[in-house]
C-alpha cells in the first residue's frame, strides 16, 4: 500500500473559544494537487499553518512522507511554503531570495548551484539573478516566490492563497504556469484559496471547509457536479437559489411550489410533502428563448419572464431575467442571442437535475 505524501489525523486547532479546525482527516499522494477552498474564517489557512509547524496543533497528528512531524519545526518538515504577500527580502538578489532555504541544508556550493540553475530554468527566471525584487514586476516576484519554495525539493509544497494580489490577466498566466511547475516536479500541492475558480482550474482534488470542518473531499467534478451537502451546493457555482415548498414526492423527481410557480425538482433526501427546499440552479445549465420559440423537452422546467439586463463575459452573457413571481433568475446562454433584447419577453428553460435540492436548514 503506497504510503500517502501528506496524512493529517483529527487535527483540531481552537483559539479561546472559537474552534478554527475542527477534527478534520484526510490524506494527499504524491503527484496530487489539492485545493483547501473555503470562505474566510472557514479554517483553512490555520490547517495549512499547522501543516507546515507554524501553528501548534491542539490535538491530532500530521504525517509527512510517512514521518510524524506534528512537534517538529518547520525546518525538519520537508516543506516548501508560498505565501500571498511574496515576503522576499527587499536587500536581496532574486538568487539570495532563492538559494536562503538552501542554507538551513548544509549543501556544497556545486550543488546549491546545481538546484539554483534548476529552479531558475523551472520558473523562466534566468538572467534575473542579480535582480532586487523593487526591480521586477509582480508574476516575476510570484516566481521568485515559487522558487524559493521549491528550490530545496520539499516533499510537499504549500501554497496560501499565492495568486490573490495579481491582476486578473496575470492571475490566469499564472494558473497555467503553476499547472506546469506541478506536472514538471511531481510533489504535492495544497494550495488554499477561497475563489472557487481557481481552486476549480488548479486542482485534482479539493476539500471544501466551513466552520473549522470539511463539508466535502473529492474529485474537483464530484464536488461541483454532486454537492454532499447545501452549503457545498450554494458555495461551488450556483448563482441562483430557489427556496420552496414541496407540493408532491414522487421517485426521484418532485413539485415544488415557488412563490406561485411550480417547478420540477430531483427529489431531495429525507424530503416529504410540505417541507421547505433550497434548490440551487446553476446557470450554465439553463437556456433562454423568445417565449414558445423552442418545442417543449419532456420533465423540462419552462417559465416566462422579461429580460432585465445582459452581461457579456466573452464565450458566454449572463441573462438576467424576471419571473412572473417577481423573483429574479440567471442564465448563462450564448453571448449573442440576436433575437432577444432587454425588456423583451423570454422563456427560461432547464431539466430538474440542473440544480440540487437539500431540506432547507431550521433556523
Amino acid at each position: 500500500m503506497t504510503t500517502p505524501a501528506l496524512k493529517i489525523e483529527h487535527v483540531e486547532k481552537s483559539f479561546g473559544n472559537v474552534r478554527a479546525v475542527d477534527k478534520v482527516s484526510v490524506e494527499v499522494n504524491r503527484g496530487e494537487f489539492f485545493a483547501l477552498l473555503g470562505p474566510s474564517g472557514s479554517g483553512k489557512t490555520t490547517l495549512l499553518r499547522i501543516i507546515a509547524g507554524l501553528e501548534t496543533a491542539g490535538g491530532g497528528t500530521v504525517h509527512i512522507g510517512g514521518r510524524d512531524v506534528t512537534k517538529l519545526p518547520p525546518y525538519a518538515r520537508g516543506i516548501g511554503m508560498v505565501f500571498q504577500d511574496f515576503l522576499l527580502f527587499p536587500h536581496k538578489t532574486v538568487r539570495e531570495n532563492i538559494d536562503f532555504p538552501l542554507k538551513m541544508q548544509g549543501l556544497s556550493l556545486d550543488r546549491k548551484k546545481e538546484q539554483l540553475k534548476w529552479v531558475l530554468s523551472l520558473v523562466h527566471m534566468e538572467g534575473y539573478e542579480d535582480r532586487y525584487p523593487h526591480q521586477l514586476s509582480g508574476g516575476q516576484k510570484q516566481r521568485v516566490a515559487l522558487a524559493r519554495g521549491l528550490v530545496a525539493r520539499p516533499d510537499v509544497l504549500l501554497l496560501d492563497e499565492p495568486l490573490a494580489n495579481l491582476d486578473r490577466e496575470l492571475r490566469k498566466e499564472m494558473e497555467v504556469e503553476m499547472r506546469r511547475f506541478h506536472a514538471e516536479i511531481d510533489i504535492p500541492f495544497i494550495y488554499v484559496t477561497h475563489n472557487q475558480e481557481e481552486a476549480l482550474t488548479l486542482s485534482t482534488r479539493m476539500a471544501l471547509m466551513h466552520d473549522g470542518r470539511f463539508e466535502q473531499v473529492g474529485a474537483k467534478l464530484e464536488l461541483y457536479e454532486h454537492p454532499a451537502s447545501r452549503f457545498v451546493a450554494s458555495f461551488l457555482g450556483s448563482p441562483n437559489q430557489i427556496t420552496g415548498r414541496l407540493k408532491r414526492v414522487d421517485g426521484l423527481l418532485s413539485r415544488l411550489d415557488w412563490r406561485g410557480l411550480d417547478l420540477l425538482i430531483p427529489t431531495p433526501s429525507d424530503a416529504n410533502p410540505g417541507d421547505e427546499v433550497d434548490y440551487f440552479l446553476k446557470s450554465e445549465r439553463m437556456g433562454i428563448t423568445p417565449p414558445q420559440e423552442s418545442s417543449p423537452v419532456e420533465g423540462e422546467n419552462r417559465l416566462p419572464g422579461t429580460l432585465r439586463d445582459i452581461i457579456f463575459k466573452g464565450q458566454y452573457s449572463d441573462y438576467f431575467v424576471i419571473l412572473e413571481n417577481g423573483f429574479e433568475l440567471v442564465v448563462s446562454d450564448a453571448p449573442d442571442i440576436p433575437s432577444i433584447k432587454i425588456r423583451d419577453p423570454v422563456e427560461v428553460r432547464w431539466l430538474p437535475e440542473a440544480g440540487d435540492a437539500f431540506v432547507a436548514e431550521e433556523n
